[in-house]
């Protein structure tokens, strides 16, 4: 799931190649909804035909990707680029440096 328009959002999945490697999407401009809401939580579960709950997210900002995770009581991987987490009232259930890092953990984990 992802903030911003479909067009741009789209073209950037296939352009890299994404789009062949996840089950769906949900873009903020079609679903009506922007992260931290959750409703593109849930638009995002329903568009791979699994349920929100046990899910995890996995994400670089914590106000849209953490915090939305934390609202909803779901697992997050918080992908920190070598920052420092600086929000107060919520926190990741684990940092990761990178997103194959994050991947690595959330697929240990399962």
């Amino acid at each position: 799931m992802t903030n911003g328009r479909t067009a741009q959002q789209v073209a950037k999945m296939r352009t890299s190649g994404l789009d062949r490697l996840v089950q769906g999407w949900a873009v903020s401009e079609a679903v009506g909804h922007k992260k931290p809401d959750p409703e593109i939580f849930r638009a995002a579960a329903e568009a791979v035909g699994v349920p929100l709950e046990g899910a995890w997210v996995v994400g670089d900002s914590p106000h849209a990707d953490i915090a939305g995770a934390h609202a909803l009581g779901l697992r997050s991987v918080w992908v920190s680029g070598g920052r420092a987490w600086a929000a107060d009232g919520y926190r990741p259930t684990h940092v990761a440096v990178d997103v194959a890092a994050a991947i690595h953990h959330v697929i240990r984990s399962a």
